[in-house]
């Protein structure tokens, strides 16, 4: 597990490298900020995440689908319960950058600025707290085999759902201030966003 902990460690700092790249060395967190800085902002850190996150699905199901680890040519439990927990950790990682990006990117300067930050935030939050739990439950002893694959399948539904999540957040909150709407209209980092999370 310690050459495990150095992956997770590695995947951690490039994102922060990544996400620091796309929003800039500034830290905005408490202030208030232009709609169409805060979006762009916003946008990046998120793009980022679902990129990172989509990759860590990909590599969960291939890993899960391999053919090593039985006779039969199948990957066993322990192998998808292995991969279940490799998935979680790199995906905590990732939702931590979000979570600080989310909150270095500071306010919109509009009506509805402080109720679309607080939901930003919330739901980035609310998606680590929910990763996090997971986590826990998956390094558990299970009980028997058919607990151990239910672990796994719930570990990717969830993984799936945090993605669709991020999607829906990111709708609402444009649609929930005609300044911010017209904010990410016109940011292409948005509309890239939007335009991957409808595939």
């Amino acid at each position: 597990m310690r050459g495990l902990g150095w992956v997770v460690a590695a995947v951690g700092i490039v994102l922060v490298l990544v996400a620091t790249g796309l929003i800039g060395d500034r830290d905005r967190s408490g202030e208030t900020v232009p709609a169409g800085e805060w979006v762009q902002d916003v946008c990046a850190a998120v793009g980022v995440w679902r990129g990172e996150v989509e990759a860590i699905s990909e590599s969960f199901r291939v890993s899960t689908g391999s053919n090593e680890g039985t006779e039969s040519g199948a990957p066993t439990a322990e192998g998808k319960l292995g991969a279940a927990q490799v998935a979680l950790e790199r995906t905590i990682v990732s939702a931590e950058t979000l979570v600080e990006a989310i909150d270095r990117a500071g306010t919109p300067d509009t009506a509805g600025g402080e109720q679309a930050g607080d939901q930003v935030s919330s739901w980035a939050n609310g998606a680590l707290n929910d990763l996090e739990q997971a986590e826990d439950v998956l390094d558990d002893e299970p009980d028997s085999l058919e607990e151990d694959i239910e672990r796994v399948t719930e570990a990717a539904r969830l993984i799936a759902g945090v993605l669709e999540s991020g999607r829906q957040v990111i709708a609402t909150v444009a649609a929930s201030d005609p300044e911010l709407e017209q904010a990410f209209r016109e940011s292409s980092t948005c509309r890239e966003l939007m335009g991957s999370s409808a595939r």
